[in-house]
C-alpha cells in the first residue's frame, strides 16, 4: 500500500525535517504551510495520515482539524506543537485528534506513531476489503421480474422483527435471501447463525438447537450453548425447516412463543432474542396434512412468506450471474483471465437447470477449468455440462435388449437426480424414497462421479 502524509506547518525548516524522515521510510509526503492550503490540498492527496501544527498564522491548527474532520470524519491527525498544554491536548483530541507531539519532535516516538496508525490504516483497509468480499459473496444477482418481485419483500420486511418463510427449490437461493434480510435488519451487526435441519440427525438436533449440560445424554461432555443461544440478538436461520423432528418443533414453538429455551438437562430457563427466518423446499401445508408439521408451527413461522423462483423461471438473470460466478471464481483461484462468448452464455441460458443457482455456479467453474482456450464457447458448454438427458434419450433409442435399456435408463437418471440436488447423497436418496446405501452402490455400479469443479 502506497502510505500518503500530509504535512501542515509555517515554519518550513519542520516541514523539510519531516519530509525527509518520512521519505527516507519511504512515505510519500505532500506539504503546506496554511490551514487554508490544507483543505485545498486534502480532497485531491487523499493523505493516510496528517501533521498539523497547533500554532500558525491566520487558521490555526485547531480551527484546520475541525474543518478537516468536517472534510473526512475519518481523518486521521496528529497534532503538533512547540507550546503544548495538557488544555490544548485535551481541546485536540475532543475535535478528534489522533495524538499530540511536542516539538522538537522525537524521532524514535515519531517512528513508533507512523507505525501504529499505518497498522491501523491496513487493518481497516483489510476489514472493509472483506466486507466487501462478504458482500459480494452473498449478493442476490438478477434484474428479471421475478427476482424483482423478491428483492422488494426483502426491502419491506428486512427492518421489521417479522418471522419470514422462504420456501423455493433446492439450490434457488433461500440463504441469500435469508441473509439479505439479516443484512437490511436493525440486527446486522449481531450474529446470523444457520442450522441445516436436513443435515442434523433427528436424536441430536434438540442438542443442536437447544444445547445441552454436561452428563445430559452419552458424549455430552461439556456444557454447551445451543443455536438460540448463539443467535441472541441476532437472526436464527432454520434452513430445511421440514425436516425437523416433533419433538423439536414443540420446542422451536416455545421458544417462539416465550423467548425461552432450556438446555438439555438443564433445569433452568434462558431468555432469548432471536429472529427466526426458516426455509424449506417442501410444502408445509401437505407436511401438515400428512401429520409431519406442527399447524401452529407453521403459522409462527409463516408471518411472511417468500417464493424464491428457480432459475427457469428467471432465465434472463442467467447471463448476470455467468458473469458474477466467472470474476468469483477467477479473482480466487488464479488460473488466469478467461470470458464466456456470446454462444456460450445463450447455451447457458437455453438450459432447465434442475440444480438451479447452485448447478449454474459449478457448471461455470467446471468450463472455466476444463475449457482449453482463453474464452468458453458454446462447443464447450455442449461437451462438458454434465446432468443432462439428452444424450441418454440418444443412447436409450441405441439399446438393443431391455435390460440393457434398464440400465441406461437407471443410470441418466441417478446421474441427472444427483447433479439436481448438488451431489448430495443422503437429500438425493431421501426424495427418492432410496435407502442410502442402496444409491451408494449404484454410484459404485454404474461409476458415477460428480464433475470436476
Amino acid at each position: 500500500m502506497a502510505r500518503r502524509v500530509l504535512v501542515i506547518d509555517d515554519e518550513k525548516g519542520v516541514r523539510d525535517a519531516l519530509r525527509q524522515v518520512l521519505e527516507y521510510e519511504g512515505i510519500e509526503v505532500e506539504s503546506v504551510g496554511s490551514g487554508s492550503d490544507a483543505l485545498k490540498s486534502y480532497p485531491q492527496f487523499l493523505p493516510h495520515l496528517v501533521f498539523l501544527d497547533v500554532k500558525m498564522a491566520g487558521m490555526d491548527g485547531l480551527e484546520t482539524l475541525k474543518s478537516l474532520r468536517e472534510v473526512d470524519p475519518r481523518a486521521v491527525v496528529i497534532m503538533i506543537s512547540g507550546h503544548g498544554t495538557i488544555e490544548t491536548a485535551v481541546e485536540a483530541t475532543q475535535l478528534g485528534a489522533y495524538d499530540f507531539l511536542e516539538k522538537p519532535l522525537d524521532t524514535d516516538r515519531l517512528l513508533l506513531m507512523l507505525r501504529n496508525v499505518f497498522d491501523r490504516v491496513e487493518l481497516a483497509s483489510e476489514f472493509e476489503r472483506l466486507q466487501d468480499t462478504i458482500g459480494d459473496r452473498y449478493d442476490i444477482v438478477g434484474e428479471s421480474s421475478a427476482i424483482r418481485e423478491v428483492l422488494d419483500v426483502i426491502e419491506k420486511v428486512a427492518p421489521t422483527p417479522a418471522r419470514v418463510l422462504i420456501t423455493g427449490d433446492n439450490g434457488s437461493g433461500k440463504e441469500l435471501v435469508a441473509r439479505a434480510i439479516h443484512r437490511g435488519s436493525p440486527r446486522a451487526g449481531k450474529p446470523f447463525v444457520e442450522v441445516n435441519c436436513a443435515a442434523i440427525p433427528s436424536e441430536l438436533i434438540e442438542s443442536e438447537l437447544f444445547g445441552h449440560m454436561k452428563g445430559s445424554f452419552t458424549g455430552a461432555f461439556a456444557d454447551r450453548a445451543g443455536k438460540f443461544e448463539q443467535a441472541d440478538g441476532g437472526t436464527l436461520f432454520l434452513d430445511e425447516v421440514g425436516d425437523m423432528s416433533a419433538a423439536a418443533q414443540a420446542k422451536v414453538l416455545r421458544a417462539l412463543e416465550e423467548g425461552v429455551v432450556t438446555r438439555l438437562g438443564a433445569t433452568k430457563s434462558i431468555s432469548v432474542d432471536v429472529r427466526v427466518i426458516a426455509a424449506t423446499n417442501k410444502n408445509l401445508e401437505d407436511e401438515i396434512t400428512q401429520n409431519r408439521f406442527r399447524e401452529d408451527l407453521f403459522y409462527r413461522l409463516n408471518v411472511v412468506p417468500i417464493d424464491v423462483p428457480p432459475l427457469r423461471a428467471r432465465r434472463d438473470d442467467v447471463p448476470l450471474l455467468v458473469n458474477k460466478f466467472a470474476s468469483d471464481f477467477l479473482r480466487s483461484s488464479g488460473i488466469g483471465t478467461k470470458t464466456f462468448s456470446k454462444e456460450a452464455v445463450d447455451a447457458l441460458k437455453q438450459r432447465d437447470w434442475p440444480g438451479n443457482v447452485r448447478e449454474l455456479r459449478n457448471t461455470v467453474e467446471r468450463l472455466l477449468i476444463l475449457s482449453s482456450a482463453s474464452e468458453v464457447q458454446g462447443a464447450d458448454v455442449q461437451r462438458l455440462t454434465a446432468g443432462a438427458m439428452e444424450p441418454v434419450m440418444g443412447s436409450l433409442a441405441a439399446c438393443q435388449t431391455f435390460e440393457e435399456f434398464k440400465e441406461v435408463a437407471e443410470r441418466g437418471f441417478l446421474e441427472a437426480k444427483l447433479a439436481e440436488n448438488a451431489w448430495n447423497v443422503s437429500e438425493t436418496a431421501r426424495k427418492l424414497e432410496m435407502p442410502r446405501s442402496n444409491l451408494y452402490k449404484k454410484i459404485e455400479k454404474y461409476g458415477l462421479e460428480r464433475a470436476s469443479r
